[in-house]
């Protein structure tokens, strides 16, 4: 038997990231909270959550995810436990699943996963693994700008979404220190974190500022959008859109949260077979056009 309690995650192991400073601090706050119950309990083998509010739900089943992801490679039981929280969940939260088995990877440093099942969503995996990565060492990563060997090829603009994901908390949602950290990191890899701001934004709807984070991001509003757009089919999916989120998505997208998850389906239709991190960055451009295409419409 694995001794569970060692893997544990102590409250104050999460919470110390979040700044105090912020103005939505408590609500940042509540989101790693739950990340850490939905941890905590898994490691037990207790997959419900249903005791949480249900905008919590999302956060508390990606730290299952990754406490499931961590016994499974521990116990080589092929996936056994992560199957399981998925099929607890009827496949509402697969998304956010997928990002929790990347913190996993990243605490394991195992760069290779094959996934549960849909061959393009286990690439977000990269996402939580460039979150995990941010979310424990902020300094090297946010300043020194520093990105893993195996990160660093067609899988790097995956990590740094999910780095640009941590950035929201790390940042305390604050727009002109986004801007800030973004705008010292290289060129080519500023939009791929804005698209981790969009998502985050989004998917926390914690923010009261949005229309000041759409004036720090302004050369990247297409990324912010794609960002947004993954944040609404994930709580599409979930059957739960938080209002905060809701008004983010229009905000951040200039659709509602149901269109803009319509959105990346329809992107993804339009690409054949897709497996491979390029049809995966194919997706994303996909949703990027298809924004841009509305925005035009919207402003002739």
């Amino acid at each position: 038997m694995v001794p569970t309690r060692l893997f544990r995650l102590p409250e104050n192991r999460l919470t110390g990231f979040v700044p105090r400073s912020s103005p939505v601090e408590k609500s940042l706050l509540e989101v790693v909270a739950a990340f850490g119950e939905g941890y905590n309990r898994a490691l037990t083998g207790e997959l419900d959550v249903g005791d949480l509010p249900r905008h919590l739900h999302g956060f508390a089943f990606e730290g299952a995810a990754m406490s499931c992801t961590l016994l499974d490679t521990i116990t080589m039981s092929g996936d056994r436990r992560l199957r399981a929280l998925t099929e607890s969940t009827g496949g509402a939260y697969v998304h956010l699943i997928h990002v929790g088995a990347g913190w996993a990877l990243a605490r394991l440093r195992r760069t290779r996963w094959p996934g549960i099942g849909d061959p393009m969503l286990r690439w977000l995996a990269w996402d939580g693994w460039g979150f995990h990565q941010a979310y424990f060492k902020p300094r090297r990563v946010f300043h020194d700008h520093w990105i893993e060997r195996g990160a660093r090829g067609v899988t790097r603009p995956m990590r740094d979404q999910g780095t640009g994901r941590a950035l929201w908390f790390h940042a305390g949602a604050d727009p002109e220190q986004i801007a800030r950290v973004i705008g010292a990191y290289p060129q080519h890899r500023r939009s791929d974190l804005w698209a981790g701001i969009g998502l985050a934004a989004a998917y926390t709807g914690v923010s009261d500022r949005l229309d000041d984070l759409l004036a720090a991001g302004a050369g990247h509003r297409a990324h912010l959008a794609q960002g947004a757009a993954f944040a609404a089919k994930a709580h599409v999916l979930g059957g739960h859109v938080p209002p905060g989120s809701a008004r983010a998505v229009e905000t951040l997208t200039g659709v509602g949260p149901a269109q803009a998850a319509w959105w990346t389906d329809q992107a993804l239709a339009r690409i054949p077979r897709p497996g491979s991190p390029h049809d995966y960055e194919t997706w994303r451009a996909e949703i990027r056009e298809t924004f841009e295409r509305h925005a035009e419409g919207v402003l002739r």
